[in-house]
């Protein structure tokens, strides 16, 4: 009897200490909800105006919202200006304004300048319909996403990439 009461007591002084360690491994191993919230968000259609802007909702993502305000504001104009929108309304023009292959790339000091900090890509894109969406995602390494709804003046960007010579008339 004594001795299985010796082993019992031996696996129960290991178990004590192994205890801790099981449970952080453990607590490290648990799936993590906000993997599936940085996948790209498509950009969508919430409606165009009669001044020929169109209101979309779109994603950004930094260090805090303010952050990821600028980001949204700048995946906007990327989509009307080079990619187009596909997504929502069909109210949206879903052509990009600039179609041209490649343009990004061989005008890209211009749209490197442009899209910069504090770039001109403020001046399409209006302050009053920017909304926080209720839906906020935060990452890993301390990143958040946000959805805004965002005003984008599709026409006048149109008129300045036709003044600047980035899209012929």
């Amino acid at each position: 009897m004594r001795n299985s009461y010796t082993i019992t007591a031996f696996h129960m002084k290991s178990l004590i200490y192994l205890l801790p360690f099981c449970l952080l491994l453990l607590s490290r191993c648990k799936t993590s909800n906000d993997v599936s919230g940085f996948y790209a968000r498509e950009i969508e259609c919430m409606g165009s105006e009669l001044d020929g802007s169109v209101t979309l909702k779109t994603w950004g993502r930094g260090k805090n919202k303010p952050d990821a305000l600028e980001q949204a504001k700048k995946e906007a104009v990327n989509a009307v200006l080079f990619t187009g929108i596909r997504n929502g309304k069909s109210d949206c023009d879903s052509r990009p304004v600039l179609n041209a292959p490649n343009i990004r790339q061989t005008k890209s000091d211009y749209f490197n300048r442009f899209f910069s900090d504090g770039g001109d890509y403020k001046k399409y894109v209006s302050d009053k319909d920017e909304t926080s969406g209720r839906e906020k995602v935060e990452g890993r390494d301390g990143e958040v996403m946000y959805g805004f709804i965002i005003r984008v003046m599709r026409s006048e960007l149109q008129k300045q990439m036709i003044r600047d010579g980035i899209l012929n008339n």
